[in-house]
């Protein structure tokens, strides 16, 4: 076993999955994006559980990602799993953890023999297969045990989805996070002025018809071909592709164009071979019809191009992902972006990636959709949060004006808000039941202690996020409610951006002058040194 050293976050998904157990929530989620590290903290957490007494399940849907996890599981921690999958099964064992495929464990015959109360906790990779029958037959087989999914970060409509099964979630470590903090490569959009008509594609099961999708990118291919050889010499590229015809037309047409193409699909004999000689750099793009999207691994991969259009967030940053990886002398990713012509709602862009809300990403997606340049995801998210941030605070200005001027005691959280620049906090809908009930009396008095009005908190999530908040910027040495509303009443701005120190310095220098403000002082546009 080889001594692994858990990452900051790593370390807090864990401690966090242990403690929504410890309070109650039995179906908890984990928010981890693709290239993190989900199954070290799953294997750190079945450890945790095992020398806790108890038996574990980890479910899985592919023989490749079952694999995987006790591969992981054996190099984290040390222990064994056994295997519930085809013609072995797990009854018997003393292997504390098992790793169980889907198929398998649904079959009648095969789960009635596993007592209920056999596996104390459940852990779904991918949970938004959770949702479907089958795993929820495996599930609702063991009522009394805790469950944890995991999913890459969902976006509102994912975690409405979720929200039908699981209770809450435990821990929830941005991408954009991860990118700020170097854990995952930045992104480069490269809009591509290609316009590829999938307007009359017809949806099969919630997505874009993969057959329809290839019969209408194949008059395009030459030109992507084309695009290709210009933007992608010198990468390590992976194509998604809708369908195996396709993708082996594709890479042929890729070789004969001079660029060293392979191609793998489910059928694909020497299938080890070939991603091999892909790894070692006998090839540089890789054509695949989806079959990359879980299960494999290659941080030296600076290239994603993705002529699968999608409606699921989740698919989108599974592609995406196999390019986010940090890895030796890369420096970032590049996106290759066509414009998928749509009259079909919920199409995935790269602003799907990393933009917390539908208007942030309407934002990015005007913005990328001007001209065919590069652009970095990061910086395009954060410029079009600023604005808007800036038309919500136009929108509520008249109302925030009012509310300044009136001689209340405590901040409204509305002002408080826009205040901290929290888009977030600003834009906040409950999504989990318990979000939705009536803050408690607890709740509200701690958050009227710290200077916020509590009468406006409509929900336990909104009092539950403002106590998040309040408590990190106390640590973080951030102005307080109180600070906000004696210095915004004098006309000063986004005072919940200022250091304490620096409200405090403030308010003594209008206490000094009989709340006068300062010579030279313009609060309209000061900002605190």
């Amino acid at each position: 076993m080889n001594e692994i050293t858990l990452r900051d976050y790593q370390i807090e998904a864990r401690e966090g999955i242990h403690h929504a157990w410890d309070t109650g929530q039995k179906r908890t989620l984990l928010v981890l994006p693709t290239g993190c590290g989900k199954t070290v903290v799953l294997s750190k957490v079945a450890e945790d559980e095992v020398k806790k007494g108890k038996r574990v399940l980890i479910m899985a849907h592919r023989d490749e990602l079952l694999n995987q996890a006790a591969d992981k599981l054996r190099m984290v921690t040390g222990l064994e799993a056994s295997f519930e999958k085809a013609g072995i099964s797990s009854l018997g064992s003393t292997a504390p953890v098992t790793v169980g495929s889907v198929q398998s464990l649904t079959r009648p015959n095969r789960l009635e023999r596993i007592p209920t109360d056999y596996y104390n906790i459940v852990i779904v990779d991918e949970a938004h297969h959770a949702l479907s029958d089958t795993y929820l037959r495996v599930l609702d087989h063991f009522p009394e045990a805790n469950v944890l999914g995991v999913t890459a970060t969902p976006d509102r409509g994912d975690k409405k989805q979720l929200s039908k099964y699981f209770d809450g979630i435990a821990y929830e470590y941005e991408l954009r996070r991860a990118i700020r903090e170097g854990y995952l490569a930045p992104v480069l959009a490269q809009m591509i002025p290609l316009e590829v008509d999938i307007s009359h594609v017809a949806i099969q099961n919630g997505d874009y018809s993969a057959q329809d999708v290839g019969n209408a990118l194949d008059p395009y291919l030459e030109r992507i071909v084309q695009e290709m050889a210009h933007y992608c010499a010198g990468r390590k590229t992976v194509v998604f592709l809708p369908l195996v015809a396709t993708s082996q037309k594709f890479c042929r047409m890729l070789n004969e164009a001079g660029i060293s193409a392979c191609e793998i699909n489910g059928n694909t004999p020497n299938r080890e071979e070939i991603l091999s000689e892909y790894t070692n750099g006998k090839t540089s793009v890789l054509c695949n019809s989806m079959l990359l999207t879980e299960g494999w691994d290659c941080p030296a991969v600076d290239c994603i191009v993705i002529l699968r259009p999608t409606r699921s967030r989740s698919l989108y940053q599974q592609m995406v992902g196999r390019g986010m990886r940090i890895s030796p002398g890369k420096e970032n990713l590049l996106l290759l972006d066509f414009l998928w012509m749509s009259e079909k709602h919920s199409l995935c862009r790269p602003s799907s990636l990393i933009s917390k809300n539908e208007q942030i990403a309407a934002k990015m997606n005007e913005r990328l959709a001007k001209d065919d340049g590069l652009y970095d995801l990061m910086a395009t998210e954060e410029s079009a949060e600023r604005d808007v941030l800036a038309e919500r605070e136009q929108t509520l200005a008249e109302e925030l004006a009012l509310q300044k001027k009136r001689k209340a005691r405590l901040v409204d959280p509305l002002q408080f808000m826009l205040s901290i620049e929290d888009e977030d906090l600003a834009g906040y809908t409950p999504t989990f039941a318990w979000e939705m009930g009536p803050a408690t009396e607890k709740q509200l008095a701690y958050i009227a202690k710290l200077g916020i009005e509590p009468e406006s908190v409509q929900n336990m999530g909104m009092a539950s996020m403002l106590i998040d908040r309040l408590t990190q910027r106390y640590y973080a040495g951030l102005a307080t409610p109180k600070q906000i509303r004696l210095l915004e009443r004098q006309g000063f701005q986004h005072v919940g951006t200022w250091p304490k120190t620096a409200a405090s310095n403030m308010i003594s220098q209008l206490m000094q002058n009989n709340f006068r403000l300062p010579y030279g002082v313009n609060p309209q546009t000061y900002q605190p040194t």
